[in-house]
């Protein structure tokens, strides 16, 4: 007689599979969403206040269309970086320490690391700078604050990756929150659609549109974005001797793809508009004057708006200095572990990475300042990211059938020269005056 307590072998799994409503197409895709909006806080991050901010208050809406072009071109990038990740299974720093001499990868390593601090610089000095707003902690404490609440963030990473993604996506939604009462406060839009139309008003106009253009691609986003996705492209089952999952039919990496872009259409769509929302506000409110600091476009909402508009501005740039700033180290995690095949824990990571910010805090440097200097240090990695990338993604022994076309790849060239030569225009207009 057959024991029903015991597990029936041979073909019953496959019989119940069968049995199993498959999910629809659109379930599956969903299913596949989420990393995008984890880099997206990289597109609204507090440095990204400072800049559009004055944008808007010095030149009105006219640089609109400079946001639209950037967010196409992070749309760009990151639709490469996400394809990376699904047709190799590795991400870009894996794939820079195998398949790039030592004595090139562990510079690239070496700047990388550096750009995920001024990363972190910046997401701490923010969400510091949101807490004394609010609440008036003064800003060294408040950056401490800042680091705890954002560690917490980091305990549902990686383990617990669609929660940390769900978190992220919420706290994108009250930037964009944020931002929207505010436009709704500041009332006629009269001459948003002409800021579409593409032209400048001398070289200093021509500046703060390279400082947003070049700000915009984040490279520890970059790397981090393979990264969320390289599991994506696998159907499935146990590793393979060297832990990179079963080897990837065609249907289901192409159907990751698609899902990503979806993805990548969606979060970096929302952050687009965040930052157009936050250009038209410093329009309407500061017109024709650069209010100088965070600290002054928060005084000037509440004169201007009220102090509703206020609250929102405060709140909105805390939640981006929280996400980012848990972005940030989460991005730093991938760049150590992919270049030296080596870990440490995010919390003993996080508490190295305040290091810096809360050093420039005690230093009474101007922290609006201290956030427009990261800027310019991330700028310094962003073609080492950027090549390589382009690179891989071209490579038919790499990616496959998902190669990259040859207008892809030239498309993918031009965006990487100008972006680099944008922000050494960049650079040199900082350090020469």
């Amino acid at each position: 007689m057959l024991d029903s307590r015991r597990p029936l072998k041979g073909p019953a799994p496959a019989v119940r599979a069968e049995g199993r409503a498959a999910p629809g197409r659109l379930a599956r895709l969903a299913g596949l969403c989420g990393p995008a909006f984890v880099v997206s806080v990289a597109y609204i991050d507090p440095g990204n206040f400072a800049t559009n901010m004055a944008g808007g208050a010095q030149y009105g809406t006219m640089l609109l269309w400079v946001i639209a072009l950037a967010n196409v071109l992070a749309m760009f990038v990151q639709a490469l970086s996400a394809k990376l990740g699904i047709a190799t299974g590795r991400n870009l720093p894996e794939l820079c320490r195998d398949h790039l001499p030592r004595r090139v990868s562990l510079p690239l390593w070496v700047q990388a690391e550096l750009v995920a601090a001024a990363t972190d610089l910046a997401e701490f000095i923010g969400g510091a700078i949101a807490l004394n707003l609010l609440f008036g902690v003064p800003l060294l404490p408040a950056a401490a604050i800042t680091a705890v609440v954002s560690s917490l963030l980091l305990m549902l990473a990686p383990r617990g990756r669609r929660r940390f993604e769900a978190t992220v996506a919420a706290m994108l939604g009250v930037v964009l929150a944020g931002f929207a009462y505010q436009v709704l406060l500041s009332g006629s839009l009269s001459g948003v659609a002409g800021g579409f139309v593409p032209r400048l008003a001398g070289t200093d106009s021509l500046l703060l549109a390279t400082g947003i253009v070049g700000a915009t691609v984040m490279p520890h986003v970059v790397y981090l974005h393979s990264a969320l996705t390289q599991h994506q492209g696998a159907p499935g089952g146990p590793p393979d001797e060297m832990g990179r999952g079963q080897v990837r039919s065609e249907d289901v990496r192409r159907e990751a793809v698609r899902a990503s872009r979806m993805d990548i259409a969606v979060a970096l769509g929302a952050a687009g508009l965040v930052n157009m929302a936050m250009l038209t506000v410093a329009a309407v409110t500061f017109g024709g004057g650069d209010p100088g600091s965070l600290q002054a476009i928060h005084a000037g909402l509440g004169q201007v708006l009220g102090p509703g508009a206020a609250v929102a501005f405060a709140l909105a740039l805390l939640a981006s200095g929280l996400a980012s700033s848990s972005v940030g180290t989460y991005a730093g995690q991938v760049i150590m572990a992919g270049f030296l095949r080596r870990r440490v824990p995010l919390l003993a990571r996080r508490l190295v990475t305040i290091i810096p910010a809360m050093a420039v805090l005690a230093a009474g440097v101007d922290p609006t300042r201290a956030l427009v200097l990261s800027q310019v240090a991330l700028s310094f990695g962003i073609p080492f990211a950027l090549v390589p990338l382009v690179a891989f993604t071209g490579s038919r022994k790499l990616m496959g059938d998902l190669v990259n076309r040859r207008l892809t790849t030239v498309a993918g060239v031009a965006v990487a020269a100008v972006i680099s030569a944008l922000n050494g225009f960049l650079l040199v207009d900082v350090f020469t005056g």
